[in-house]
């Protein structure tokens, strides 16, 4: 069974290395949680797409079913589920997200 949600959301994890579902934009995030994984990454230096979930209401619900996690935002890096906002900045504090990324050739800001 073909879902064209769950076939968009695979492009875009496969076509980017870093790729945010979100509420809002990088530039303009419209959740605090959103808006605390945009500044991680940003502070990180590391190029991510960013996609508005607000836009969509089949891409809202279809990424939560997608990735079974109920709670968006969700961040994906070479395809793979990392997790969502209090996940991130966990890792962010205990270094492992820098890890990760360095793991996965994904570039940060020196």
């Amino acid at each position: 069974m073909s879902n064209p949600v769950f076939n968009q959301i695979q492009a875009e994890i496969g076509g980017n290395d870093v790729v945010l579902f979100m509420k809002g934009t990088s530039s303009f995030p419209q959740c605090g949680f959103s808006a605390a994984v945009v500044h991680v990454l940003s502070h990180m230096g590391v190029t991510f797409r960013d996609i508005n979930v607000l836009t969509d209401p089949a891409l809202r619900q279809g990424i939560k079913e997608f990735s079974n996690w109920p709670t968006i935002p969700q961040l994906y890096v070479k395809g793979e589920f990392v997790g969502g906002c209090d996940i991130i900045r966990e890792m962010y504090e205990n270094g492992e997200l820098a890890e990760l990324f360095e793991s996965k050739g994904v570039a940060q800001a020196a």
